[in-house]
């Protein structure tokens, strides 16, 4: 993180709260820039295009760091995102990702609850995802969650074949 990243993170912890709400079509240019510094073969426009107008077993919510009284700002832009893809009823975690200047404030946890408790509203059970073998911020939050290793799915990043664990959850 940067300078500047470095004190928009200590603003943000120090006077901001997260909103977690559902993800709009306006949302779309600042979740791919999310998308783009997060992931090394990101999600095209067209493939967030397709979840949200398309999928109607995906859900996608964003995270915005808003002051915590009023005035608030017209619109605060996405700060994170999560997506979910519910069938029967199982919520399968699709991506999340928090824009970098603003990681490690607890945002990618937020994201995460939030997605549960709309799976659970939905009448979902358990949740899954998948997560890279190296990406230890990661799995240590899912494992903060409650969520377990229960297997591997072999050269499932295409990027660089490298392997995913896949994690359980019971709600």
């Amino acid at each position: 993180m940067g300078l500047a990243g470095t004190r928009m993170a200590t603003e943000a912890r120090e006077s901001f709260e997260v909103v977690v709400e559902p993800m709009r079509l306006r949302d779309l240019g600042d979740v791919l820039t999310i998308e783009r510094l997060s992931f090394p073969t990101p999600w095209s426009r067209y493939a967030f295009l397709s979840e949200l107008l398309e999928n109607d077993r995906a859900y996608y919510l964003v995270a915005r760091l808003v002051p915590p009284v009023p005035p608030r700002p017209r619109r605060a832009r996405p700060a994170g995102y999560v997506g979910v893809w519910l069938v029967l009823d199982e919520g399968h975690v699709t991506n999340v990702a928090v824009h970098p200047d603003y990681r490690g404030l607890g945002i990618g946890r937020k994201l995460m609850l939030a997605v549960e408790d709309l799976v659970r509203q939905k009448g979902g059970k358990r949740m899954t995802l998948e997560v890279r073998r190296s990406n230890l911020i990661a799995q240590n939050l899912y494992r903060s969650l409650g969520y377990r290793s229960a297997g591997v799915r072999r050269g499932y990043y295409r990027d660089n074949n490298e392997d995913a664990f896949i994690m359980w959850k019971d709600l």
